[in-house]
């Protein structure tokens, strides 16, 4: 044996007696050897050394039982060292014998614990980041502190603050001997995060499709330090950079380079707070659509199946175009959606590259009809408050119906428009059961409170209004009569809506008014009843010095009836109502041509609209387009009075009139949530007699919030525009002060959410409007109007509706009346849509 082999057998034996771990002396002055290793039966296992783990729990680990036979020395005591180490539950292990009985041997397990943790605390950080951590490390006191523990801890901070953007984030952890405690350390972390890492450079090597400009903009959250960027910074953050890289290969793919990669991506650092980032890409070729024939298609010919695909041959491969026609379509113009709206519940199409030659990838589309699924059962979770009839009503997915994903698409849309769910929480899941060829339909709501208290003050004619409404918007009338029928305090679950409203800035002025609504008249067809009634009264003048009353007083009913159209389609309804209103006006003082009488107003109402938006609070997608006419009875041509001669209280005894509006509001997704809300708003008021002249009533008032403002009760429509004052966009002071026959008005406002969470939805957005009246279509001209535009924010309470505040900036004057005013004007509106 050579000497080196010598020395090595030496070390080896040495180790392997040190890990045996037993001691061999003995009260009875027995000794064990290593040379002859004999058999023994455990008589009894003692554990020394413990203080906080169970003794029985670590014999059980330790393998070694009572009644056990084993050699001495062996390899069974190594093994019972090797498992109990393994628990990294101890300093050291050791294994001896107290005591031999013939063939006896008692055996005592000695360990030494490692500390436990008693307390830890943060150096370097604030209160609320100390926080966070304390919920994401779980640090738990009694906790065994080994190296695992230490650093498993500064990994999790160290992530904490890399995901925050401190990319070179200093963690140091030190224990320190708690003197209060057997046994335990008490953890200090310090922490010195430096600044937030920002990049310098983005470096580009291997892009010959892209530019190097072109690149760094498909990175939309990591971009290079540029002073002149005001919205996107140049910090770092990880998880934004991954996702940034996907969205990169995903454009390279896009443009038929579907072997496009990443190569490698490298931070630089050039001190603690700046690193540079090179990038190194792969394109590879760029590849084009060749032959596509369709495999397993028997419902429908490969011809139409090529028509709705739209792929041609020699046109750019793009994957995730194909994968979006074939099954993915959210206007539901793809393969998939052929099929799912025709039941076949079952299908699978299945794209495969069968040939690649050159540029060139020819596919074979393989699909999978299945049979055709029936509906059986339509099952709905979660609505614990409205009842049952009023969700399924709503459902077109019906028992017996084939399975179509339009309707249950459909379906979702008009349950979250009930508003009485979470639109973001609204779950569809089909359980089908191929063994029958049907499927069962579950829809899982969250109900949310829809109920709303609408408590303001607005400053309108030089005076503070206070307003006080309560909206019952899923209320029940049949269960107001019954005791088990009244849920927190209101009687609700069936959808009927219940308004009751007040006004008043306590002598001069007061409105109240009532407003019950049936959604589905005899709970068969969607067919609406509404029914109103209102008084208001408007005094005018300042103090009490007059000696009689100067006042208008309005007060009204109304009837109504709607239903849901299935032509052109059925997003269209159509609402006819009866109003009446009645004006009294005493001593009004000129500020009316009539100064003092009576006046009613009879009109039937009609209004066509459609509405295809996809939920209530933030819409992304579809439109609300409604066009309403009100018409009186034309009275001048049939009461053989010559108006040019009659005095006013008698000329305006019937008011005549009609009146016409058209509002159109259209929602689309830019990116994300990011939505542009654009909007158009048209009103004429039209007259039957010339020499009767415009109604006094009914005009329209534009300028301001179109929130806080009493002309209302003097018959006038308030219209807002937000850059300028209440009622200031007019000819003249008269019609600023009577309104005027004719407005529009335009809007693009640009939206973003900050949260979308039910309790309280918050979004930002910026707004560009223009809008002006005239006194007659002569005038009229729609490219001529005042424009302004601001920023302001909408924050949805359930129990408040939507509160809103704006700064709106006017970019035109107003003739003889903006004079000396600002410019800059901040309205605040509560359970108001602009």
């Amino acid at each position: 044996m050579s000497l080196k082999k010598y020395w090595i057998l030496i070390i080896v034996i040495s180790f392997s007696t040190l890990a045996q771990g037993q001691v061999l002396n003995f009260n009875n002055s027995q000794k064990l050897s290593y040379e002859a290793p004999k058999e023994y039966e455990i008589g009894g296992i003692t554990i020394s050394g413990v203080d906080f783990l169970d003794t029985d729990a670590i014999k059980d680990l330790s393998g070694l039982k009572v009644g056990q036979k084993l050699q001495v020395p062996g390899e069974t005591i190594s093994s019972a060292i090797d498992k109990l180490w393994s628990q990294d539950l101890f300093e050291d292990i050791s294994i001896s014998a107290t005591k031999i009985v013939g063939n006896t041997i008692f055996l005592d397990i000695q360990l030494e614990e490692r500390p436990r943790l008693s307390r830890f605390s943060f150096k370097g950080v604030k209160k609320g980041t100390a926080d966070d951590l304390r919920e994401k490390i779980k640090l738990i006191k009694g906790r065994v502190v080994n190296q695992n523990t230490i650093n498993n801890t500064k990994y999790i901070i160290t992530d904490y603050f890399v995901e925050k953007g401190y990319l070179f984030v200093d963690v140091q952890i030190d224990s320190q001997d708690d003197t209060l405690y057997n046994n335990s350390v008490e953890l200090i972390i310090r922490i010195q995060k430096n600044e937030k890492t920002k990049i310098e450079n983005i470096n580009i090597t291997g892009n010959e499709a892209f530019s190097d400009k072109e690149v760094r903009r498909y990175l939309k959250e990591t971009k290079q330090r540029n002073p002149l960027r005001i919205f996107k910074t140049s910090k770092y953050m990880e998880d934004a950079f991954e996702e940034d890289k996907a969205n990169l290969i995903t454009k390279y793919n896009a443009k038929g380079y579907r072997d496009a990669q990443i190569l490698k991506d490298t931070i630089v650092r050039l001190n603690n707070e700046r690193v540079n980032l090179d990038i190194e890409i792969y394109e590879g070729p760029k590849y084009h659509f060749g032959n596509i024939t369709w495999v397993g298609n028997t419902k429908y010919n490969s011809k139409a199946l090529s028509k709705i695909l739209g792929v041609n041959k020699g046109d750019i491969y793009n994957k995730a175009l194909l994968e979006k026609r074939l099954n993915g379509d959210p206007n539901g113009r793809d393969i998939g959606s052929l099929y799912l709206d025709d039941g076949y519940l079952f299908f699978q199409v299945t794209p495969i590259e069968k040939r690649i030659y050159g540029d060139t990838i020819d596919l074979d589309i393989a699909i999978y009809e299945g049979e055709q699924a029936t509906i059986d059962r339509i099952i709905v979770n979660g609505n614990d408050k409205t009842n049952d009839h009023v969700v399924l009503r709503e459902v077109r997915t019906k028992p017996g119906q084939k399975f179509s994903r339009s309707d249950i698409i459909r379906t979702t849309r008009e349950i979250s428009q009930l508003g009485y769910f979470d639109a973001e929480q609204l779950g569809v899941n089909p359980i089908p059961h191929p063994e029958d060829g049907t499927v069962d339909i579950e829809y899982t709501v969250a109900e949310k409170s829809s109920d709303m208290v609408e408590l303001s003050g607005g400053f309108g004619a030089g005076t503070v209004v206070a307003t006080l409404g309560l909206s019952f918007n899923n209320f029940s009338l049949r269960n107001a009569f019954k005791k088990d029928g009244w849920k927190n305090g209101i009687p609700s679950g069936d959808g009927q809506r219940l308004t009751v409203r007040g006004q008043t800035n306590g002598n001069f002025y007061r409105s109240y008014s009532f407003s019950f609504t049936e959604p589905w008249l005899g709970g068969k067809k969607p067919n609406s009843l509404s029914v109103s009634v209102f008084d208001s009264k408007n005094s005018f003048g300042f103090g009490n010095v007059f000696q009689s009353e100067q006042s208008i007083t309005i007060t009204g009913a109304s009837v109504g009836l709607g239903q849901r159209l299935k032509f052109p389609d059925d997003f269209f309804t159509l609402r006819n109502s009866i109003n009446v209103s009645r004006y009294r006006l005493v001593n009004a003082g000129g500020r009316f041509v009539i100064d003092n009488g009576e006046s009613y107003n009879i009109n039937l109402s009609n209004t066509l609209s459609r509405n295809s938006v996809d939920q209530p609070i933030y819409p992304r997608s579809g439109s609300n387009i409604s066009l309403s006419l009100e018409v009186t009875p034309p009275f001048s041509a049939f009461n053989n009075k010559d108006y040019s001669d009659l005095p006013a209280n008698e000329k305006y005894k019937f008011v005549e009139y009609h009146k016409w509006k058209f509002d159109a509001n259209w929602f689309t997704a830019i990116a994300g949530n990011l939505v542009l809300n654009s909007k158009l708003n048209f009103g004429f008021l039209g007259l039957y007699d010339e020499t009767l002249g415009i109604s006094p009533f009914e005009r329209f008032k534009l300028g301001g919030d179109g929130f806080s403002n009493v002309d209302y009760l003097q018959g006038s429509e308030i219209v807002a525009l937000r850059s300028y004052e209440n009622n200031s966009v007019a000819q003249d002071a008269q019609f600023r002060s009577q309104g005027s026959p004719i407005y529009n008005k335009y809007t693009l406002e640009l939206r973003y959410p900050l949260t979308l969470n039910p309790s309280a939805t918050v979004y930002m957005l910026t707004f560009a409007e223009g809008g002006a009246t005239w006194r007659n279509f002569e005038e009229f001209n729609p490219f001529q109007v005042y424009r302004g535009a601001g920023v302001g924010v909408r924050i949805y309470l359930p129990v408040f509706g939507l509160l809103g505040l704006d700064y709106g900036w006017r970019l035109d004057d107003l003739p003889e009346y903006d004079h000396g005013n600002k410019k800059g004007r901040l309205n605040f509106s509560i359970n108001q849509f602009f």
